[in-house]
């Protein structure tokens, strides 16, 4: 057994916890609205692509697709978290730069309808997984994220191994080797993103996650110290190695609380600017000039200048901008399409957007100003991180989910969880 903070980890990860109200009920939230993400995405021309992967290998059915029949665990894994993230429009945190509930709950729930555990202990499982992931992204740093690895992927891999180790059972020895093991499969780079290998990569920590847990149960030695130690993830991995950040609080205070749930179907970094420009009550044919201030963090990852096609508009400060001046609406997923990158109004009103960096501000804040024709000058800014009653978020996330999904299975599913209902019960509402 590690002597390093794996072993810190892997106690927390299979030990008994007492989670606050708040993350319980976040966790809820986390999952109507993963549900519901990849229940709308098993359309995407990526869903068809991982089902036809799952039909060929003609696997055990262990566990229930996004849109399809089933699989085994790690195939349902890898399939549900590649078709989660297929719209990018599941939840992010902030603190390490990544989308917790697309990794883990894929794993989770793979886990636990194989194995037919009680849902309860399924939703702590992955909350646990997640609070980890999140806890190993501020251990890994920006400096992970800045050159060029996917948080997502990377951090995620292991809290997918959390969850679906402790709904396997594993000891603190065996988690810690599967920590271990995780440290060699995690991978996910931001090369992929407005591409498909950017949901891929969610669904490759997923799988990773099972498969590191089921290897450890069936005797498979790792080493226990491949996360932390020499040649190790860290520092293999540019990791800053925030080690006290990591583990302060573990146990007690959550994380997970602050996640931030989407309620545009773009990338989160576009975000504060849209809800910005909604303060704003823009009108096209008055501007003559937008400015958009947004942290450096976010230039190289959603600040695509002139995208042609509806997955990469995804990614665009000008691109959502122009859509939403001109009254397309950025919460539907069909406003995302190469048709409307090509409207000739939204072409002109692009050219008029100008995107900087400013690095006084959070990566959660955006500053918009706008100079209209006639000389007027007005500014609005934004912060993600605001503090919103847990009533306000329940409201915006179960009207989401209806939007996706419809009234009926969004209230079903809602229903399940919060009022004891089964993995199986949930699951079948994957299709």
């Amino acid at each position: 057994m590690t002597d390093g903070f794996t072993k810190d980890l892997a106690a927390f990860a299979c030990g008994s916890i007492n989670p606050s109200l708040l993350a319980t009920e976040i966790t809820r939230l986390s999952a109507l609205d993963w549900l519901a993400c990849g229940r709308a995405g098993s359309s995407e021309p990526v869903a068809a692509i991982m089902h036809s992967l799952a039909d060929s290998e003609d696997g055990a059915p262990q566990a229930t697709l996004f849109g399809a029949t089933a699989a085994p665990a790690r195939m349902a894994a890898l399939v549900n978290g590649t078709i989660g993230h297929a719209l990018d429009y599941d939840d992010t945190h902030f603190a390490h730069i990544g989308h917790p509930s697309v990794a883990v709950f894929p794993a989770a729930f793979a886990i636990a309808e194989w194995k037919n555990k009680d849902l309860q202990d399924c939703l702590e499982a992955a909350l646990i997984g997640m609070e980890l992931s999140i806890r190993l992204g501020l251990w890994l740093g920006r400096s992970h994220y800045q050159v060029g690895f996917h948080q997502t992927a990377t951090a995620g891999a292991f809290g997918a191994a959390a969850a679906a180790g402790r709904l396997l059972g594993l000891t603190q020895a065996q988690l810690a080797g599967a920590f271990g093991l995780a440290a060699t499969r995690a991978s996910g780079l931001k090369a992929q993103f407005g591409t498909m290998g950017k949901p891929y990569n969610a669904g490759i920590a997923a799988a990773a996650g099972v498969e590191a847990a089921q290897l450890v149960v069936a005797g498979f030695e790792a080493n226990p110290t491949a996360l932390e130690g020499a040649f190790g993830f860290g520092s293999t991995h540019h990791g800053e190695g925030n080690v006290h950040q990591m583990l302060e609080g573990l146990g007690e205070h959550w994380h997970f609380e602050t996640v931030s749930h989407k309620f545009h179907a773009c990338c989160h970094g576009l975000h504060a600017a849209l809800e910005a420009a909604q303060a704003l009550d823009l009108a096209a044919p008055e501007i003559a000039r937008l400015e958009v201030k947004t942290h450096p963090r976010w230039m190289s990852v959603c600040n695509q200048p002139e995208p042609d096609t509806g997955l990469g508009a995804k990614f665009s400060y000008k691109t959502v901008l122009a859509m939403q001046v001109l009254g397309i609406d950025t919460a539907r997923l069909q406003s995302y399409s190469d048709a409307v990158c090509a409207d000739p109004r939204l072409v002109d009103l692009r050219s008029r957007i100008e995107v900087t960096a400013d690095d006084s501000l959070r990566e959660t804040q955006a500053v918009l100003v706008v100079v209209k024709k006639d000389g007027d000058r007005r500014e609005a800014s934004h912060d993600l991180q605001q503090p919103a009653s847990l009533e306000m978020r329940t409201q915006r996330v179960r009207a989401k989910s209806a939007s996706l999904i419809g009234h009926e299975a969004a209230d079903k599913a809602w229903a399940i969880l919060g009022q004891g209902g089964s993995v199986a019960a949930f699951t079948a509402l994957f299709a």
